[in-house]
């Protein structure tokens, strides 16, 4: 029997078959870091895998800067090694080691011999809600990512991520109480005004009438819409016990008069209509194609022919936010049990297919942190 030749390896796979031997060899590592021309590149390339490697070391640091409340006592001004270990009932010498940790990552800097103030990250942290609430529910995400392939096996089982977000594995979300939704929930209050600002600054709202966001969680972002956009109506849909919750919150903000709310399951219940724009904020990516459609498909019916769609959401593949959309949300996500995050590409699959247009990115000051695309509603 006469077997086929093999198949010709194309020039560019050579080529980077051979970068990858040069790259692997350790006589040509250490010959690049000793060599003054490739010295720079070599350290930069070094360090960042050291920063992989370490990662997680770096991630406890921020940790524990959070629970010891040290950007916000740092936030009323510099302060010495041992008012610090008072503030934050630490020895001097664990304080001395938490400091000069924060500061080797720009999380604080020192100020003279026996002295901090904040870095310029940390200074972004000071009396940050947002920021510090997802910090500290990261530290769940990592204690389910301990066994990375146990997890992507599927052999880990429940986890405490998944339970955290109730509503991505229950049968019946629609049945959830607040007991059950007031945790995910809260973290959504204090972490949507971060998106909110993009949304509003990417996307031109005053050209609509009334919007409906669907899974709206508190109604912080619609509470943040309606300061924007005086004139615009709007509504909300979401689980009934979170529906429960945005009623009580925009009732407070004295806007019961402009925000209707109601409960229901967008994958199966009827969406209210009379919006011309409905908006999916942190919704798509938290689930798998199939759901994806049958919330597409519920959206196109609440919308009239040319009404618009507007998703927000971190994007895989995206230029310069790769890492984040690719490697955390994909792992977030795997951890969570549903979803992924997904390029322009396979948005544009699942809403063509589903009655919408192909997608408009507009552009955001912080792609990293969500991408604005608007569709359209083309067909019945």
């Amino acid at each position: 029997m006469q077997h086929a030749a093999p198949l010709p390896i194309p020039w560019l796979t050579r080529l980077r078959m051979a970068r990858d031997r040069l790259l692997g060899n350790s006589g040509f590592q250490r010959w690049a870091a000793a060599f003054p021309l490739t010295r720079p590149i070599a350290r930069k390339r070094a360090r960042a895998l050291f920063d992989l490697v370490s990662g997680f070391v770096y991630s406890q640091i921020l940790l524990a800067c959070v629970r010891l409340n040290l950007f916000d006592i740092l936030g009323r001004g510099p302060a010495s090694v041992d008012r610090l270990a008072a503030e934050m009932s630490l020895t001097p010498d664990a304080t001395s080691r938490l400091l000069d940790a924060a500061a080797s990552i720009g999380l604080v800097e020192k100020r003279g011999e026996n002295e901090y103030g904040l870095g310029y990250l940390g200074a972004s942290l000071a009396g940050n809600r947002a920021i510090a609430g997802l910090v500290e529910h990261h530290a769940m995400v990592y204690a389910d990512l301990r066994d990375p392939v146990a997890l992507l096996r599927g052999t880990v089982g429940k986890t405490a991520t998944a339970e955290y977000w109730p509503y991505s594995a229950a049968e019946v979300p629609a049945e959830l109480d607040d007991r059950r939704i007031a945790a995910y929930s809260d973290l959504m209050s204090i972490s949507q005004p971060l998106v909110a600002g993009e949304i509003l600054a990417a996307y031109p709202l005053n050209r609509h009438g009334c919007l409906l966001d669907l899974g709206g969680g508190d109604g912080t972002f619609l509470t943040a819409v309606a300061a924007h956009q005086p004139r615009l109506k709007m509504m909300l849909f979401d689980l009934p016990a979170v529906a429960a919750r945005a009623s009580q919150k925009i009732a407070a903000a004295g806007l019961a008069c402009r925000i209707a709310v109601a409960g229901g399951d967008f994958l199966q219940d009827p969406l209210p209509t009379g919006a011309d724009i409905i908006s999916l904020v942190r919704i798509i990516h938290d689930h798998d194609d199939e759901r994806v459609l049958t919330i597409l498909q519920a959206a196109r019916r609440a919308l009239p022919a040319g009404g618009t769609l507007l998703i927000a959401e971190p994007l895989a593949g995206l230029p310069g936010s790769e890492a984040i959309g690719d490697a955390y949300f994909g792992f977030y996500l795997l951890a969570m049990g549903r979803g992924r995050a997904r390029t322009v590409a396979q948005l544009s699959g699942l809403l063509q297919a589903t009655g919408f247009s192909a997608p408009k990115l507009h552009p955001t000051n912080l792609p990293m942190q969500t991408s604005v695309l608007s569709a359209i509603a083309v067909t019945a």
